[in-house]
């Protein structure tokens, strides 16, 4: 028996090991905007946080140029990022045992929505998945706060006390404490348990297989 009508999905560093893809489209669109690059060598720095709130306070670029790096982004994830992805070990088994169970499925990320559609694709887990949901092509939905019910909503309206997320990052975290879902850390991701902690997290799991327990 599984414990949640709902699971969602955090993507980067939760199903998909995809850093060094974004790091290469962040070093390109820096090059674009003939700006110098960030140091990029932490990946917890900018795999979590909006990619907006990222081009500001990590690539220090302006509102206006912000506007114009979305689509520059997309543009060279399109090229490089994509293909860049891998999936985790371990993740398709538990995708498995919790669609055979009926447990409806989710992708909640802030990455752009078609861009997760195309990493789905690529990494073949589309037929597990019920709804994948992230942020538009202006930015906006980028918060997990606005995600996790736009994507409880497209389930067909689950109830928060019926659902968990499992994501890597304190973003993740912070999204499902202030929406009320419950919530599972990965560590085998980009961001730093330490953090998860600080905003409220109290489960954690080193694998995908150390999910079951939580999930079944």
């Amino acid at each position: 028996m599984t414990k949640y009508d709902a699971v969602l999905w955090d993507l980067d560093g939760t199903i998909s090991a995809s850093g060094e893809g974004v790091r290469e489209c962040i070093r390109l669109m820096m090059t674009h905007f003939d700006k110098p690059c960030p140091d990029l060598s932490d990946f917890s720095v900018f795999i979590g946080p909006p990619l907006t709130q990222t081009f500001r306070r990590l690539c220090g670029l302006t509102e206006e140029e912000v506007s114009r790096a979305l689509p520059i982004y997309r543009d060279y994830y399109d090229i490089h990022g994509t293909k860049a992805n891998r999936l985790y070990d371990g993740v398709l088994d538990v995708l498995r045992d919790l669609h055979d169970r009926g447990v409806k499925m989710a992708i909640c990320t802030s990455k752009n929505e078609r861009l997760a559609r195309d990493v789905i694709e690529l990494l073949g887990i589309g037929e597990y998945l019920d709804a994948i949901c992230g942020s538009r092509d202006d930015g906006t939905r980028k918060e997990k706060v606005d995600l996790i019910p736009y994507a409880l909503q497209s389930l067909g309206d689950i109830p928060c006390d019926r659902a968990v997320l499992i994501g890597d990052t304190c973003f993740d975290t912070r999204g499902a404490v202030a929406t009320g879902v419950d919530f599972i850390g990965v560590t085998y991701g980009y961001g730093r348990r330490d953090l998860m902690e600080e905003a409220g997290a109290t489960i954690f799991a080193a694998t995908p297989e150390e999910l079951t327990p939580y999930l079944f």
